[in-house]
């Protein structure tokens, strides 16, 4: 549907509705045969990990282990469409910066590696070897190795990601800004000082045994369609599901399983959430602290009756640090507080306090709802808070579960990408391939964008992702690019940061996910690290778009190879001929990783050790530690309330239905009922009559940042939703201009792109010149 139009989605997720709209990905990209055969082959044993999203494979008892946004990035990356050099002979850097970010999606794989050619604003094709005498001329050249930033984004595979960290260290530096910084690095940061590693504890065989899962600042209708399965089972066993979300996901209310054929052809569904609270945007810590308020005055009434402790005394006791803090914490803090941040009345917040304590076992799973606001640390500090209360971590069906995004993006983290490397690793990196890594930390993303924006002379290399559409402060951001002396990009298919070229500019296209993999040695395969730590292989099925595509190993071995030349003691070319070779220096430099090639190679992979789902409990004070945070009242929403006398709405950036990630694939957001348009606002309905206007007008969005600078987002459309007052949602990267660069969270420095103070005003066409 490519007709502009709004409506209410009153159908389950999932269900026809879902394979209507694989068949039309498979079609629209002109590979219906191929298409479904690939499929198939998605997160199989014998097969390739899917490109999409993080979720863990099951234990592959179906034969279709894909989702719908699986589908669409199966499709998008297997596509009969080529952008070749024929074709960026057609358009301009200038004419292609014009399109939408759909279009640039929609031409199709790239063929050549490309030069871009200032004279006459085009790229145009460049030899490999051309292209890495280039880049090395210019790193070679450079004042300081610091000089060089390299990004890394989540699709990269283990292989890869350990080969692009070497070389980056032995040319001189930890420069690793990666997705990481813009999506879950406050869950790493928060965890891994709270309960000794930043990983979530849970396996997906611990969704089949647990009696509750609390679900925050998440939509795995969208962002992880085959969570959903997991949580139709354990909805169907009884399993309570509270789900915390100021808008209204249709995943998280009904799913119609599209294996189920029973569900399928009488039209019914599953209930998902028990419980659905629609909190205030940013009022998740006030929630959760007010659920751990009124379990903490239960287990107080208790003790004066007699009764069972609520609360897991003796694993306090045993296991954790600074309770009687963080208690006397909770005693102080108002209820006033609480109802006021959250949003949600002290009743509605003791429901869900007696659902917590009913359950023997509880998951918390949390997305980037939770991580992109500038008080994330604490609030994913008082999610693992209330975990610990009653011995909620290190037993089945029990735990924390951040949900990542992009399919590889805890893996790279494993595999060393990381500007703050901890000294452990270092050294055993220097100790396996005999050189000195430099220790002085790196960039990260706002860093980065920070260092390019003050020194004219930087290279900015990335090994995927679309970084100039995936960061905050979108207009800055590109400035930083365009300073640039070189940037450069590895890729499949074109996409808008590309296009913000620095003085000189490649575009270097690789193998997808998909293909086939061969290196002197014959097939390879790369390994992923999935959202709850299993490692797996990985292995295209699809004959490569062009023969002129290398491997993302390759590339960064052939760099390295150019750019260190005599100064690296690696092999890197005998490691990139066999990939085996890889996985063998990583189980020197890894001790988790030891027996590599054996455990990886039997079906389903392995699961890395964890050690607070042991408890275990890698932390200073030797066990979990309890964190105690106020209620806060002083975030930069608050502040510019403050300052105004017109109404300030808090507004969260999300993404439509059709895309994943900056990837737009189309221009619809079926569940939420919009077809055909992506400058949408969704807010409440009592909100638009205060505004005096009507839903379908068009507004503008002006940004009210600390740092005094006007950054505004054009012609949006109000639509009426089910979202609470004072709160706003619109997609991204369409709003992420909003975002100050200053505009972090503490401690983690990831973009508050959840929670923007933003005013709004009718939209005035301008008048043609």
């Amino acid at each position: 549907m490519s007709k502009k139009v709004i409506q209410v989605y009153d159908r389950p997720a999932g269900g026809w509705g879902a394979l209507k709209s694989v068949a039309q990905q498979i079609f629209e990209q002109g590979i219906p045969g191929k298409g479904a055969r690939t499929l198939l082959s998605a997160n199989q044993p014998d097969g390739f990990d899917c490109p999409g999203c993080a979720w863990p494979d099951a234990d592959h008892t179906s034969t279709f282990e894909f989702c719908e946004n699986g589908a669409k990035a199966v499709a998008a990356e297997s596509t009969a469409r080529r952008a070749t050099p024929e074709f960026f002979s057609d358009y301009t850097v200038q004419q292609l910066s014009e399109k939408s970010d759909h279009w640039l999606e929609a031409q199709g794989r790239l063929t050549h590696p490309l030069q871009y050619d200032k004279a006459s604003d085009k790229y145009k094709p460049i030899a490999w070897d051309a292209a890495f005498d280039l880049i090395a001329e210019h790193l070679n050249t450079l004042p300081s190795p610091n000089d060089a930033i390299f990004y890394t984004s989540g699709r990269t595979s283990n292989e890869a990601a350990f080969l692009y960290q070497l070389f980056v260290r032995e040319f001189g530096t930890n420069n690793f800004p990666d997705c990481s910084n813009m999506c879950h690095e406050p869950s790493g940061f928060a965890m891994r000082e709270a309960i000794g590693i930043g990983k979530g504890t849970v396996l997906l065989s611990d969704f089949q045994k647990t009696d509750a899962i609390f679900i925050f600042g998440q939509n795995p209708g969208t962002n992880h369609p085959r969570m959903l399965g997991e949580l139709r089972a354990a909805s169907k066993r009884g399993a309570a599901i509270v789900s915390f979300n100021p808008l209204r996901e249709r995943g998280l209310e009904k799913f119609q399983d599209p294996q189920a054929m029973g569900e399928m052809l009488s039209g019914q569904a599953t209930s998902i959430s028990s419980d659905y609270v629609q909190l205030k945007i940013g009022g998740d810590l006030a929630a959760v602290k007010g659920i751990i308020k009124a379990v903490m005055e239960a287990d107080s009434a208790a003790l004066r009756n007699g009764l069972p402790r609520i609360i897991d005394a003796a694993f306090i006791d045993e296991h954790t640090s600074h309770f009687d803090a963080f208690a006397a914490d909770v005693e102080a803090e108002s209820w006033d507080a609480i109802t006021t941040e959250s949003g949600l009345s002290k009743t509605q917040l003791q429901a869900v306090a007696n659902t917590y304590m009913s359950a023997k076992s509880v998951i918390a799973c949390w997305g980037m709802g939770i991580t992109q606001h500038k008080h994330s640390v604490a609030t994913i500090r008082m999610i693992v808070n209330l975990l610990l209360l009653r011995g909620n971590i290190g037993r089945p069906g029990a735990g924390p579960c951040p949900v990542r995004g992009h399919s590889n993006v805890q893996g790279d983290r494993t595999m060393g990408i990381n500007e703050k490397p901890s000294a452990s690793f270092l050294k055993r990196l220097g100790e396996v391939f005999d050189f000195v890594p430099p220790a002085e930390h790196g960039y990260d993303t706002v860093g980065a964008i920070e260092a390019m924006l003050v020194d004219k002379s930087k290279v900015f290399f990335a090994m995927g992702g679309n970084f100039a559409t995936a960061t905050p402060d979108t207009e800055l951001t590109h400035r930083a690019l365009k300073q640039c002396a070189l940037t450069v990009h590895v890729t499949t298919k074109l996409n808008r940061s590309h296009l913000i070229c620095g003085r000189d500019a490649l575009i270097l296209p690789c193998l997808g996910r998909t293909e086939i993999d061969v290196q002197a040695s014959g097939p390879q395969a790369v390994s992923v690290e999935d959202s709850m730590s299993m490692v797996h292989l990985s292995s295209g099925i699809n004959p490569p778009a062009s023969p002129h595509l290398l491997s993302e190993p390759m590339i960064v071995a052939r760099l390295a190879h150019a750019t260190l030349k005599q100064k690296s003691k690696t092999d890197w070319m005998g490691l990139v001929a066999n990939y085996d070779k890889i996985r063998e220096k990583i189980a020197e430099v890894f001790i988790d990783f030891s027996d590599f090639n054996q455990r990886v190679k039997v079906p389903g992979g392995f699961h890395l050790r964890n050690t607070a789902s042991e408890r275990i409990w890698v932390t200073a004070t030797g066990k979990a530690n309890f964190y105690a945070y106020q209620v806060p009242r002083d975030l930069p929403i608050h502040k510019a309330r403050q300052t105004q006398v017109a109404p300030v709405f808090n507004l969260a950036t999300i993404r439509s239905h059709d895309q994943y990630n900056t990837t737009v694939y189309g221009l619809n957001d079926r569940y939420r009922g919009v077809f055909g348009e992506r400058r949408v606002l969704f807010i409440n309905k009592e909100d638009i009559a205060q505004l005096s206007m009507q839903a379908g007008d068009w507004v503008d969005l002006v940004s009210l940042a600390e740092d005094g600078t006007r950054r505004e987002a054009k012609r949006f459309m109000l639509v009426e939703y089910n979202i609470p007052l004072g709160c706003l949602a619109a997609y991204f990267p369409e709003t992420n201009g909003l975002v100050p660069l200053s505009s972090f969270a503490d401690n983690a420095r990831t973009p508050t792109s959840k929670s923007i103070p933003v005013m709004l005003s009718a939209h005035i066409e301008e008048c043609p010149a």
